[in-house]
């Protein structure tokens, strides 16, 4: 029966890491189902899906603890299932740009939960020096759920908070 293991790696952001981990996953007999990497100042940061039979995840959960000692990563690990599938029928992205304020990114994900709409990727960045931030949110619709009325709603809300967005549908693929 197949097994299913989360693990996040943090660190200081040296050439090899990424590879490191991926090589132990496979050396384990792991498969890497998704994976996301960033680099967040000075640290970069690698979460992986993983699955394989119980012998593959116990081992790579023994293994894990030695090879970040080498590499200097914090990691952590979590037990979990396969990915739940959902009736959704469109992607979509929604973007949007301003002059950064304290809890623009509170109000925008609070938009998304309040509607019971799943955020599946968010990725938002400030330019320090003009104090400009613009953001991403790819997030996904079921059939029931009107693409108009978030839409209409999204951009009150852009007003409200005193920045420019936009809601598209995702490119293929992208999510």
């Amino acid at each position: 029966m197949s097994q299913y293991l989360v693990l996040t790696a943090m660190g200081s952001d040296r050439t090899g890491c990424v590879s490191e981990l991926t090589k132990l996953a496979s050396e384990c007999g792991c498969n890497i189902l998704d994976s996301r990497m960033a680099i967040f100042g000075l640290e970069f940061t690698f979460i992986m899906l993983l699955n394989g039979d119980n012998r593959a995840i116990n081992k790579i959960e023994a293994r894990i603890p030695m090879v970040a000692h080498a590499l200097e990563l914090i990691t952590m690990m979590k037990r979990t299932s396969g990915h739940k599938s959902y009736d959704l029928v469109e992607h979509y992205q929604a973007e949007y740009a301003g002059i950064d304020q304290p809890g623009i990114l509170k109000a925008m994900t609070a938009f998304f939960a309040t509607r019971k709409i799943d955020i599946s990727s968010l990725k938002s960045e400030i330019d320090p020096q003009t104090n400009n931030m613009s953001a991403c949110i790819s997030f996904a619709l079921t059939e029931s759920i009107n693409i108009e009325d978030i839409e209409s709603e999204f951009l009150q809300l852009c007003e409200q908070i005193a920045v420019q967005g936009c809601i598209k549908k995702a490119p293929y693929g992208l999510v």
